[in-house]
């Protein structure tokens, strides 16, 4: 095989050590390797950085292993030239798996240029990254202690989420203080009612009759102070998000002139992708990359299976949000490609195939650097007419009719 790095290293890293092999081919073709193995603190990591440099090392490859990689991604991204890797496609033969033979397998695929290596996207966007997943996970927690708010009434019996859309706005805030601080009368509690709730205060009188316990109490009161906690923190990562946005906030407000896309999908698509879409040669390989594209499982001429790929969970999470989103949209395009698919496929596959074609807009958004522009609600009519015109004819003698076509003028 054709030899591609002269000398090039491989690295098997886990939580307390790194094992290092640096492969050398001489000018006879003959190859040397040579294995150490180091420990993971800064210190130790230093170390290695100095003998891989010592040995004239300037490509490294290292496995996508947890978080373990990123602390020695960061100590020699200014050294030399890293690369990260899938651990998938680069297995062991079984039976033959140890550290010193990973590391070495690494290096020699490495040497041969056989390794495909992963997206890394600069500091600034794993900052942002690392802040919006974050936050992702905050919003999640917070929606879970609010279920636990609404099992805590629902043993108490007081049925405010039958007669209120959101429990834990400004008049269920008020009324849980309430019922925490020992009100148990629930024409005073119904009273506490705001803006448009108020004219449910009948229904309210008869939902709030409940028998609240001095332990339900107590949980509601621990309960409400998590859930106020954790809106404080989604604050605060708002607030240092925004901050950290501002180099891009062009490309955010671009992103924001697509249908669905709202602040929150554009804020995340920048941190899992960037603002640079330069490491993608194509759409396609940003869709194939997100996980939004069918996969390919193909043998003797028959497609076995056509699901999505394994992509990034938080990037796809956002596309189908902005699918949903955007199918709710009217005189759109991405409107009506959704309520085109769902008729057929459902709405969940419609909101994956619209999420595939936003990802394309996306892209097109940022290569370009220009806004986007609707297609309009009649694009995909126009793009097959005759197969539209066969489609409504099978759809008109479904229900009875004879249809005769005579073209119009304005059509001739």
């Amino acid at each position: 095989m054709q030899v591609i790095h002269r000398c090039c290293a491989g690295l098997d890293i886990h939580k307390d050590t790194v094992v290092a092999c640096v492969r050398q081919v001489d000018d006879a073709g003959k190859a040397r390797a040579q294995v150490r193995t180091f420990g993971t603190m800064t210190g130790q990591l230093i170390e290695l950085a100095d003998w891989l440099a010592e040995q004239g090392v300037r490509h490294l490859a290292m496995e996508s292993t947890g978080v373990y990689w990123k602390p020695v991604w960061h100590l020699l991204e200014g050294r030399f030239e890293p690369m990260l890797v899938n651990a998938q496609p680069i297995k062991q033969v079984p039976g033959r798996k140890t550290d010193v033979k990973d590391c070495q397998w690494i290096a020699e695929l490495l040497q041969h240029g056989l390794l495909r290596p992963s997206f890394v996207p600069p500091e600034p966007i794993r900052e942002l990254r690392d802040l919006t997943r974050q936050r992702a996970q905050i919003v999640a927690e917070r929606g879970s202690v609010a279920n636990r708010i609404q099992g805590v009434l629902e043993d108490a019996n007081v049925k405010l989420g039958s007669v209120a859309t959101d429990v834990l706005g400004d008049s269920g805030r008020a009324m849980l203080r309430a019922l925490i601080e020992g009100q148990d009368d629930p024409e005073a509690l119904a009273e506490l009612a705001r803006g448009r709730l108020r004219a449910k205060i009948p229904a309210l009188r008869l939902a709030l009759r409940g028998k609240v316990t001095e332990h339900h109490r107590f949980l509601l009161r621990v309960l409400l102070d998590h859930y106020e906690a954790l809106e404080a923190l989604i604050g605060r990562l708002g607030e240092r998000i925004d901050r950290v946005l501002t180099p891009y906030a062009e490309a955010v407000a671009r992103l924001e002139t697509i249908p669905g896309v709202g602040r929150r999908v554009a804020e995340i698509v920048v941190a899992e992708v960037g603002a640079d879409m330069g490491q993608f040669p194509t759409a396609r390989h940003l869709a194939s990359w997100a996980g939004m594209c069918p996969g390919n499982n193909e043998s003797a001429g028959r497609r076995r299976s056509g699901k999505t790929t394994k992509g990034s969970r938080w990037l796809r999470t956002a596309l189908i949000q902005a699918a949903h989103a955007a199918g709710r949209s009217k005189g759109t395009y991405l409107g009506s490609q959704y309520r085109r698919l769902s008729a057929r496929r459902g709405r969940k596959r419609a909101a994956v195939a619209v999420g595939h074609t936003l990802l394309g807009i996306i892209y097109q958004v940022l290569k370009t650097g220009s806004d986007y522009r609707d297609l309009g609600p009649e694009y995909l009519e126009r793009l097959e007419p005759e197969r539209m015109t066969r489609q409504l004819v099978r759809r008109l003698e479904r229900l009875g009719h004879k249809v005769i076509l005579e073209a119009s003028d304005e059509a001739a």
